[in-house]
């Protein structure tokens, strides 16, 4: 009894420290491109899909070792109302914080700026996000440390730490994380969280005044 409750908790630590490595690996590859690439190759753009395929590589291996389907990830449609429902209320309240603190701050000037070319790329690139953060960073956190607070909270905050070192945009990414986070832990549905996200970054990038969120810029081009 006691050799099989050890082979057990062997099994469980190595589950867990694969798991680590599964998530430290995509965030590296994730702040190479952010604080590397895209910061010193700004020429040669294209040279960010090697970290990004490389991301890519583990975690499309690591799925099939797990087993993993899409529909498991989140790309299913059952459920899209569902983690809707969920995901109206916290979003309807992002946008109008966020659409409050730009009129406070355009001091009696606001005046959202103009739809760009760039911006309908918005869904997405939310979608992709959102399937790295939930479908792939999530799941291997909840093998961590389970569904709950832990997990959520670790989800949110790698959110969080790959906007660094912009403040204002690491700040609200933590807190969609926790709410995204959350959401996909009972509604698994990758589409209804891109629209949420989608939403929530159109709202901050067309309200909030570029000198407060920077352009949204991350890594080393937040220096300029």
């Amino acid at each position: 009894m006691q050799r099989v409750e050890i082979e057990i908790t062997t099994q469980t630590i190595g589950r867990g420290a694969l798991a680590c490595w599964e998530i430290v690996s995509v965030m590296v590859s994730c702040l190479i491109a952010e604080w590397f690439v895209l910061s010193f190759f700004g020429r040669t753009r294209w040279l960010v899909a090697v970290p990004v395929l490389l991301a890519l590589v583990v975690m499309f291996a690591s799925h099939r070792t797990y087993g993993e389907d899409l529909r498991q990830l989140g790309f299913r449609v059952d459920n899209f109302f569902a983690a809707l429902r969920m995901l109206i209320l916290p979003t309807l309240v992002a946008v109008v914080v966020v659409f409050l603190v730009g009129w406070l701050l355009s001091r009696g000037n606001f005046a959202p700026r103009p739809l760009r070319l760039r911006f309908l790329f918005v869904p997405l690139w939310a979608l992709f996000q959102q399937y790295a953060l939930q479908g792939y960073i999530n799941r291997r956190a909840q093998i961590l440390f389970g569904t709950g607070v832990k997990s959520i909270a670790l989800v949110a905050l790698i959110f969080g730490l790959v906007h660094l070192p912009n403040p204002v945009l690491s700040g609200l990414t933590f807190l969609g994380g926790l709410i995204w986070a959350a959401t996909y832990q009972r509604q698994p549905n990758l589409f209804a969280l891109a629209l949420s996200h989608a939403i929530a970054t159109l709202a901050v990038a067309l309200t909030i005044p570029s000198e407060i969120t920077n352009d949204l810029r991350v890594g080393f081009k937040y220096f300029g």
